[in-house]
């Protein structure tokens, strides 16, 4: 699930690209702290604001 603003078809394309850098961003902040080798499928959903079906 995308956040809110970056899924529409008449988005700007800077903007999508810039809200995909910053959750990459997030995702590897979020790695490069968590203990073991890979992070949980919640830990990611929490980091990329992803809410439950």
């Amino acid at each position: 699930m995308a956040p809110p603003g970056t899924a529409t078809a008449t988005a700007d394309p800077d903007r999508v690209a810039l809200a995909e850098i910053e959750l990459c961003g997030e995702l590897m902040i979020a790695a490069s702290a968590a203990d073991g080798e890979r992070l949980s499928d919640d830990l990611i959903d929490e980091v990329l604001r992803v809410e439950p079906a």
